[in-house]
């Protein structure tokens, strides 16, 4: 635990020398309660957020880890701010401050426009992995996804796909995968478990924000900021595959969709946004009320 404790005295040290108004962490599994006790009791000031990107679907990917990471340190929180829509969760505590926040996009990250690229080689772009930035698969993992894009590959005749994590094609990341989705015009946001309201793994930035046509599931509930002209809907793999296979054959239709998504996504869910969203809502700031996208209350 050398690492832990050394982390720890950091975070406390760190407070003392900056007087923060506002610590957010996330994935900050080896930062213990007493040392956020600790932080409250002596700068009564200091207002504590959490963010949490990871599914929290009760049939889906490490349900029970996933959902006591996010309770770990709930008691010394003043906003939680989560990928889900919180009133889908049922486990979460009422007296606690749980907020939906859409997975954040940046400009300097989304830096393509295949909507503008005539030279895409390939239809449809997927990729999945076993954890984030792991290199390679691990050896007998089930994963649904694969099973589900097959089955759509079989479905779609003569659309290509370029597939990744899939039937032994190792996973990209960083450079290989940019390389890789400039050469894509679709993009299916497929995320493991059931489809639930408003979650999705933030590859839904790396495929609307580079300017591919991108589908997702009606059961997200993303009509509820995207329409049809901006993202594709699909309700099953049967209406998927005959999507696919629509805008496949109508270039200037699917350039259209897919420059209003991404102008909308980079408008509304840039990283600017989600922080600003963030900060007021841990301060509960009101007159910002209605500012925000997804933020209807």
């Amino acid at each position: 635990y050398t690492g832990s404790k050394a982390l720890n005295q950091k975070l406390i040290n760190t407070v003392y020398n900056y007087k923060p108004d506002l610590l957010i962490f996330g994935h900050a599994d080896l930062i213990k309660d007493n040392t956020l006790a600790y932080l409250k009791d002596n700068y009564k000031a200091l207002k504590i957020a959490q963010w949490f990107l990871d599914p929290l679907i009760k049939n889906g990917p490490d349900f029970a880890k996933n959902k006591s990471r996010i309770l770990d340190k709930i008691e010394l929180t003043d906003a939680n701010f989560v990928t889900t829509s919180p009133d889908a969760l049922k486990f979460l505590p009422r007296n606690k401050k749980f907020l939906f926040m859409p997975n954040p996009t940046d400009p300097s990250f989304e830096v393509l426009n295949n909507y503008e690229n005539n030279q895409c080689s390939m239809d449809v772009f997927f990729a999945l992995s076993h954890g984030v930035h792991r290199g390679i698969l691990k050896r007998g993992k089930y994963d649904e996804r694969a099973d589900f894009v097959n089955r759509l590959v079989e479905l779609t005749p003569n659309v290509k796909f370029d597939l990744y994590g899939i039937d032994n094609v190792q996973p990209i990341w960083a450079d290989s995968f940019l390389k890789a989705i400039s050469n894509s015009k679709m993009g299916v946001n497929l995320s493991r478990g059931n489809p639930i309201k408003y979650y999705s793994s933030d590859r839904i930035t790396q495929l609307i924000g580079n300017g591919l046509l991108t589908f997702i599931h009606d059961n997200t509930l993303y009509n509820n900021f995207f329409s049809n002209d901006e993202i594709i809907f699909y309700s099953s793999i049967s209406s998927l595959s005959e999507k696919i296979q629509k805008y496949a054959k109508d270039d200037s239709e699917r350039k259209k969709i897919a420059r209003k998504g991404k102008l909308k996504y980079m408008k509304y869910f840039n990283s600017t946004v989600v922080a600003d969203y963030i900060i007021n809502k841990t301060f509960e700031k009101t007159r910002v009320k209605n500012k925000y996208l997804w933020d209807k209350k």
